[in-house]
């Protein structure tokens, strides 16, 4: 994976970011999941350089990249702060604008990107996501029995103690199978970081303390993503299932949105990343 990628850490103002970067042609942000690292893209990566610049970092807070201070509020972990940072990280590497793909957590992350600096991100693809506010909004029964760990990481100390306890046990998901074991080691030593997984946890925090409230003066000031926008969603994950229609949700904020459902599970970068990679190579070719 990453095939002639430059492996760097990039300081950024609030701390440093580790980042693969390659290929050529237009940037393309690549923004993963929880409790991914930038890993996690190394397939959609090599399918994608040869046409474009691909930036993988991994996320604030996340695999090796900076832990943000901890505040009452957890606002150093608010996706808007992230997304100053990614914009600072794309500077620094000398892209001005670019277009972004944000999955899972990180789709929040590139949501709140294209809001806060339209005139960055020229096109969105979000995997696998909906504002933080629709997802609170539309909270019921089924969210609590199938999401319950939003509002467990939402409290102080016990989720940290949790998972730390036996990281593998939490994450008892992970296979190197899947992932590549380049990838599976790397999320393996994160893991067992206390630092990283608070810093992970945090980013749970920050979507329950002030994400939502982001989202709603956007929403309350008529504020919608203006670039073009395309949504995707695993068609064996839940999120078609809990919520209707992804597209119709996500019409509610940007001016130009199409999407449809991907064959695979949760974590399509890994399990379908042809089927990715050739959704946002189509949308990012169209006129």
């Amino acid at each position: 994976m990453f095939e002639g990628f430059a492996l760097e850490t990039v300081d950024v103002g609030p701390g440093q970011l580790r980042v693969r970067h390659g290929g050529s042609g237009p940037a393309i942000l690549l923004l993963h999941g929880h409790p991914r690292t930038h890993m996690t893209w190394g397939k959609v990566a090599d399918l994608l350089s040869p046409d474009y610049t691909v930036v993988c970092p991994d996320l604030p807070a996340f695999g090796c990249s900076y832990q943000p201070a901890d505040a009452p509020d957890s606002v150093n972990s608010a996706k808007r702060a992230k997304a100053h940072a990614l914009v600072e990280l794309m500077r620094r590497l000398g892209h001005e604008s670019f277009c972004v793909v944000g999955h899972d957590r990180g789709s929040l992350t590139a949501f709140r990107m294209a809001m806060d600096h339209p005139a960055r991100v020229r096109k969105l693809v979000i995997v696998d996501g909906i504002p933080v506010i629709e997802h609170l909004e539309r909270a019921d029964w089924t969210f609590a029995r199938d999401w319950y760990h939003w509002f467990f990481f939402a409290q102080p100390e016990k989720p940290e103690r949790a998972i730390c306890a036996d990281p593998l046990a939490w994450y008892d998901t992970l296979s190197p199978r899947l992932m590549g074991k380049e990838a599976y080691d790397d999320l393996l030593d994160v893991i067992h970081d206390r630092d990283v997984v608070h810093g992970m946890i945090e980013d749970y925090r920050a979507g329950l303390s002030i994400d939502h409230l982001h989202d709603r003066e956007d929403r309350d000031a008529g504020r919608k993503v203006a670039c073009p926008m395309l949504c995707l969603w695993s068609l064996r994950d839940d999120m078609e299932q809990m919520y209707g229609d992804p597209v119709a949700i996500w019409r509610n904020w940007a001016n130009d949105v199409r999407g449809f459902g991907i064959e695979s599970g949760h974590h399509v970068a890994e399990e379908n990343p042809e089927a990715l990679s050739q959704a946002i190579r189509e949308f990012f070719e169209s006129a």
